[in-house]
């Protein structure tokens, strides 16, 4: 089958939606499938189109329904579809939503706040990660804090950094933040705040393996965002064996789950500085974290996406 897979996110981009698009499309042609990756649908000769974001991507699925009015389409719903364009711009997010035979959501909250003609298409495929290639080695000299993400508003980036600020002068915390600077005005802050604040290290957009070799190094991971539809570190760190402390938020609590104890209230900076506190001097509050996330761990391995996938396909084609 001929599979269109439209993606807001730029070819060479290292964007969620992107490295999504892509692991989506090595699922598919395992599946014996020809996947097209295309930033915009123009037209070309297709037998099933997904639509990565129902807003960004609404064009493109015009112009594939005026080509193909019963052609199958899927509609993999971004965090800013749910949390933000349902509310600014309904008329156009809702529109693509209607014409998909189905949507898939990241994780497992998304069903409370769409509307109710929508739940019986709507399907769970969480985004998966490959465990690491050795075992992880924390750094024993800094109790090192990993965030992952790029700079900008929806991430909260510099939250764990303000939190470090509060941490008693015994503490050896570290916060390491892997992401790229949206622009240059949150490039000045991440200096700035370097500048300011001694626990804080800003490494910019890093390749892949640099990503997974601090998944080895760091003792913990903190999920910041002020919104998410499912984000795909925190599959990487579970996979990985990495503790987690996340802002309590639907697209954060619909992974890990509402029983899971490293919640802090999103943009509260005081509370996440107690959890990082607790998490470096109660080894037992440490383990809890990392026992949590390894009972989770197995629905976000890459054969339970690749399943889900070749589900839905054969569900719509």
């Amino acid at each position: 089958m001929k599979i269109s897979l439209i993606t807001p996110a730029k070819k060479h981009s290292k964007n969620g939606n992107r490295t999504s698009a892509v692991r989506w499309a090595g699922f598919l042609r395992e599946g014996g499938h020809q996947v097209r990756i295309d930033m915009v649908y123009e037209n070309e000769p297709t037998d099933l189109m997904i639509a990565l974001h129902a807003w960004r991507s609404a064009s493109s699925v015009a112009r594939y329904r005026a080509r193909y009015p019963k052609g199958p389409l899927i509609v993999a719903l971004g965090g800013t579809d749910v949390n933000t364009f349902l509310k600014s711009d309904p008329e156009v997010t809702e529109n693509t939503m209607d014409q998909a035979h189905a949507l898939v959501c990241l994780h497992d909250l998304i069903a409370d706040v769409l509307p109710e003609r929508f739940q019986d298409k709507l399907h769970v495929i969480k985004q998966s990660a490959l465990p690491l290639s050795r075992p992880r080695q924390p750094s024993i000299r800094h109790f090192d804090v990993c965030v992952i993400g790029h700079l900008r508003d929806e991430k909260d980036p510099f939250r764990a950094a303000l939190a470090a600020r509060q941490l008693p002068e015994t503490s050896r915390l570290r916060v390491i933040h892997l992401g790229k600077a949206h622009t240059p005005t949150w490039a000045r802050q991440a200096t700035a705040e370097m500048k300011r604040n001694p626990r804080y290290l800003w490494k910019g957009e890093v390749p892949t393996w640099r990503v997974r070799r601090e998944y080895a190094r760091t003792q913990l991971m903190v999920i910041s965002s002020n919104q998410e539809g499912g984000a795909n570190v925190v599959s990487e760190a579970l996979v990985a064996g990495v503790p987690v402390i996340a802002s309590d938020i639907p697209g954060n609590i619909g992974l890990l789950g509402r029983d899971y104890p490293g919640y802090y209230p999103v943009r509260n900076d005081t509370a996440l500085a107690d959890l990082l506190h607790r998490a470096e001097t109660n080894p037992i509050f440490l383990q809890s974290l990392l026992k949590h996330g390894l009972q989770l761990r197995e629905n976000f391995l890459p054969q339970q996406e690749a399943a889900g996938w070749h589900r839905i396909i054969e569900l719509v084609s």
